[in-house]
């Protein structure tokens, strides 16, 4: 989720996005079987991300000598994979085996009956230790069907980072359990409070994984959601109005400059940089900020994702408002290898490798999120004293099939379950993005707003 910045922007070439996988595949040397039926291989595609490419130079050596399975991996860009993967993984003659897939795809890829299940697999390897794994993290990834369909790599949550320093000189206090008015008032008050330090930096930039992942975790502590659980599109109502006026208001008034052209990337730059006294975003930037190169480490302080009408106490369910997300590995079910593949899932998500990691590369860079032990390892939490425990109990108080207080029809916190919603989620956040930027009112973006999601809703009524 961190990583789709401006990627949801581009205007993706067929033509080049297949040439260049099959360029990627061609030095990997992916494709086909990858070796004669006898041969333990199996082949991966994965997304770029650092700590993915991390398992691609620890494999050979750590993985490959110790159970004899070699690895062939071919290695794209997030919005290329998984077009990439959509395309194999619903072909019976894919030439993948493995692919990494987000709690995003997992509903409707495992509705399609393109994914292996991995319940028996995952009870029989007592070593592997699925009860370990977060219960969020392990509920996001397993369908309507109750069968678990992919295991996680890492994962993330969303909650507050502010400047304890700059509070401190200004005599504010951040609340244990912040409000969204509560917040409001401390970016107010935060404003100037160095030169050219403005109070808070929110996602304004497009992208369903850009603004519409924060935004969306105001609309469901706002009482809001997308749609009802009978597919009704609700982006007009009152609920998600009020959410995504306070958040255009709370943005235009006192977040960071070029706010509408501002995602993932653009603030961590300005909260790094003195730009801004707080960002709310994902609890993965904590690695980044508390990094031994950082100019802010040791002067942050971390808070939950501030709510406001809806809280675990009113509502019994959800008792956090951050998003949830995680990118995991999961098995075509036509793959002809299952058991190896389950193999290399089985060290790649499993404890042996976070330790591997941990040694090789320093503790602060183990993909976190995922495990229990993590946060019960002392070197881990050494490494990361500062945020691990907020981290931890921002993930493990989210509740993927129940965010607000309303029903959903479908699993999925700061997006809705369903292939559509990418291109849907997209939409809309031009139209947010536009109210951002002042050029248009926040009742015209959502005017048109609700007509794009009813238009995606019809069909699902119909079924």
């Amino acid at each position: 989720m961190i990583r789709t910045v401006r990627r949801e922007l581009r205007v993706r070439s067929a033509v080049a996005a297949l040439a260049a996988a099959a360029l990627l595949a061609g030095c990997a040397g992916a494709g086909g079987t990858g070796g004669s039926s006898g041969e333990h291989v199996i082949n991966v595609l994965m997304v770029n991300n650092p700590q993915m490419l991390e398992v691609q130079k620890l494999t050979a050596e750590h993985f490959t000598e110790q159970t004899g399975i070699k690895v062939n991996f071919t290695v794209l860009p997030e919005n290329d994979v998984r077009e990439k993967i959509s395309q194999d993984f619903s072909s019976p003659a894919g030439m993948y085996d493995v692919a990494t897939i987000s709690n995003y795809e997992v509903p409707f890829y495992a509705k399609n009956q393109w994914l292996l299940p991995l319940n028996g697999r995952a009870a029989k390897d007592t070593a592997f230790d699925q009860a370990d794994i977060l219960a969020p993290m392990r509920d996001s990834l397993t369908a309507d069907d109750g069968k678990l369909y992919a295991e996680p790599f890492y994962g993330e949550s969303s909650f507050l980072m502010y400047r304890k320093d700059v509070f401190a000189a200004k005599g504010l206090t951040m609340p244990a359990h912040p409000t969204w008015q509560q917040v409001a008032d401390l970016a107010a008050r935060a404003d100037g409070a160095q030169p050219g330090m403005r109070g808070i930096c929110l996602r304004g930039q497009p992208g369903w994984g850009e603004l519409i992942a924060p935004l969306t975790t105001v609309v469901n502590t706002f009482g809001g959601t997308w749609f009802t659980k009978d597919w009704e599109a609700q982006l007009s109502s009152s609920a998600f109005a009020s959410a995504t006026g306070f958040y255009v208001d709370l943005v235009r008034k006192h977040g960071e400059s070029r706010a509408a052209e501002s995602g993932y990337a653009e603030c961590l730059n300005d909260f790094t940089h003195g730009g801004t006294a707080m960002w709310y975003d994902s609890t993965a930037a904590a690695g980044s900020l508390e990094a031994a190169d950082s100019p802010l480490k040791g002067r942050i302080g971390y808070a939950p994702a501030p709510v406001e009408k809806t809280t675990g106490e009113t509502t019994g369910r959800s008792t956090g408002s951050g998003w949830l997300y995680t990118w995991a590995w999961g098995v075509r079910k036509t793959s002809a290898r299952p058991d190896d593949a389950w193999q290399f899932l089985s060290w790649t998500s499993g404890k042996q490798y976070q330790q591997l990691v941990g040694r090789n590369s320093g503790w602060a860079n183990v993909p976190a999120g995922t495990r229990a032990s993590t946060y019960a390892n002392p070197e881990y939490r050494a490494a990361a004293s500062a945020f691990a425990d907020v981290a931890r109990k921002a993930i493990t108080s989210t509740d993927p099939r129940n965010p607000g207080s309303q029903p959903r029809p479908t699993i999925g916190i700061q997006f809705v379950g369903i292939p559509e919603f990418a291109d849907l989620g997209t939409k809309v956040s031009y139209e947010i993005s536009n109210a951002i930027a002042g050029a248009e009112t926040v009742d015209q973006a959502l005017h048109r707003s609700q007509e794009l999601a009813e238009k995606v809703a019809q069909p699902y009524r119909r079924r």
